[in-house]
């Protein structure tokens, strides 16, 4: 996936301007997908260029005007397209794992360390997606269409965390001794 596919699908949620963007990847695409605020401005104006989106220019009282961008028709049409491509299966890669891994070979202590560090940021986050989860789909049966989408990747980024929290808990638990 590129950075203008998440892009694609933020906005046809709801068009924004770029610091808008930049929150709703904190909150939400975030779970699946990472981006800096460079990153989100320089492919905005790419995918402006290309005529993927189309961008209005708000006034702003005591502050610069701000660029809003929404999804183009040529944007509605490459995100169908892309939408509709088989994708490759997800590549598992993870430094942490590699570390456990050759623990034995290292200075166990400062492993365990770092794997309490990861449990407690992963714990964080379950907390905080099951909380969203509580809050914003208090009645999941009754779901359908871009609300189920929604409802079912944060149920993705639930049973992740979960599954983090799983398995460096066991880590501890087994090697911490």
């Amino acid at each position: 996936m590129a950075l203008e596919h998440a892009l694609l699908v933020s906005l046809s949620e709801r068009p924004g301007s770029g610091l808008e963007l930049r929150h709703r990847f904190d909150r939400s695409i975030g779970l699946f997908w990472r981006a800096t605020h460079q990153q989100i401005y320089r492919t905005l104006a790419r995918m402006e260029g290309d005529g993927w989106v189309s961008a209005a220019t708000v006034e702003q009282t005591g502050r610069p005007d701000k660029k809003v961008y929404a999804v183009a028709p040529a944007g509605e049409r490459a995100l169908a397209e892309w939408i509709a491509e088989p994708g490759p299966p997800e590549q598992a890669r993870s430094d942490l794992a590699v570390r456990l891994r050759g623990a034995s070979y290292g200075d166990r202590a400062a492993v365990l360390d770092g794997v309490r560090e990861h449990l407690a940021v992963h714990a964080t986050r379950l907390a905080t997606y099951e909380q969203w989860c509580e809050r914003d789909y208090p009645d999941p049966a009754a779901l359908d269409g871009a609300d189920l989408d929604r409802y079912l990747v944060l149920r993705g980024g639930i049973r992740l965390e979960e599954f983090w929290v799983g398995w460096l808990t066991e880590y501890l638990e087994r090697t911490d001794r």
